[in-house]
């Protein structure tokens, strides 16, 4: 009985949402090291092996707490799309009414709570002089700024998912700039370095558009309780053509990071580039991302009807895996 309620409350938080999260914050700390290993003068293994066991406490329960926070979301989510859900995927265990409400808003402030409490766990620059509560905690600040703008995109009385472009752009900062700089938060700071940012805004440009994907098939349920997305307020036609851009555009980002410059970070007595990970391997996977956004974006644009005819479109299934990617390419590309 406990391990079938156990298995139904993992399938209620939609485990594969999970990983890119997961992803995003190793990543996000992985590139840390990196950066701060160059700008000490020494590689990545250098600066593993001289404080790899440190890094590895703090990244990994960050790591867990953006699996927590996103699962917490989720679960949100689909309370406050109650409405839309009994149209659109009546299956999932709230409309079927395998979970009651009640056990609904417990689960996802348990998990808002614990995502929370694991934040504050994560201080890995205690003990430095001048910080304060918030230069200590930065991560907890991020975290807590994500999980604001979750509820602020789910639930009443803001509910932005309604508002169409308002509605991107409020999921895609917590899921895509703020994911990558809480990740950071985990090794560096994050107040005092434009490099976290950057990075975190190639991946919120990606997901203010990408992430409508999943709204195109929702649109008969969405229209019912009022929510006006992107496929519901312009149609699916001109909603694929407003998105298409997004696979691609935010890519260019990544050779752009290398030619602009910045302050002398490692004091060389040269401007440093915003990327300071491996040039190479930032161009390679900025052009593979460019191309494989092309291919995706040739798929919607070919039948954008088709969006709203499927349920789990492939566009949905590419922009998943473009994040995964992306996520383990910036990660590689710090490391080496």
């Amino acid at each position: 009985m406990i391990a079938r309620k156990l298995d139904l409350y993992w399938r209620f938080a939609r485990p594969f949402t999970l990983l890119p999260p997961l992803l995003g914050m190793i990543s996000g700390a992985i590139s840390a090291i990196g950066a701060v290993a160059a700008h000490r003068g020494h590689s990545f293994f250098e600066e593993i092996g001289a404080r790899g066991l440190f890094h590895a406490k703090f990244i990994a329960i960050g790591s867990l707490m953006a699996a927590a926070l996103n699962a917490a979301s989720n679960i949100l989510n689909q309370w406050t799309d109650l409405a839309n859900d009994r149209v659109n995927k009546p299956a999932r265990p709230l409309p079927a009414g395998e979970v009651t409400v009640k056990e609904t808003i417990a689960l996802f402030a348990a998990l808002y709570a614990a995502s929370l409490a694991a934040a504050y766990l994560v201080t890995p620059l205690a003990g430095e002089p001048g910080l304060g509560f918030l230069g200590t905690h930065q991560c907890f600040l991020i975290a807590a700024l994500g999980a604001i703008g979750t509820f602020v995109y789910s639930a009443h009385p803001f509910r932005t998912k309604r508002w169409a472009w308002p509605a991107q752009l409020t999921i895609s900062i917590p899921r895509g700039m703020l994911l990558k700089v809480c990740g950071w938060s985990c090794v560096a700071t994050v107040f005092a370095d434009v490099e976290p940012w950057y990075i975190g805004l190639v991946f919120l440009l990606f997901l203010v558009g990408a992430s409508a994907t999943k709204d195109f098939a929702d649109m008969k349920g969405d229209a019912a309780a009022g929510c006006r997305t992107l496929p519901v307020r312009y149609g699916p036609r001109s909603a694929a053509r407003q998105i298409a851009p997004f696979f691609v555009v935010p890519w260019l980002l990544l050779p752009l990071g290398i030619v602009i410059r910045r302050g002398d970070i490692d004091g060389d007595g040269i401007g440093d580039p915003i990327l300071s990970g491996n040039p190479v391997l930032l161009v390679g996977l900025g052009t593979a991302l460019v191309a494989y956004g092309l291919y995706t974006v040739r798929g919607i644009l070919r039948d954008p009807d088709e969006l709203a005819r499927t349920e789990n479109h492939p566009s949905w299934t590419h922009m998943y895996r473009m994040m995964m990617i992306a996520q383990i390419g910036f990660g590689l590309a710090y490391v080496f």
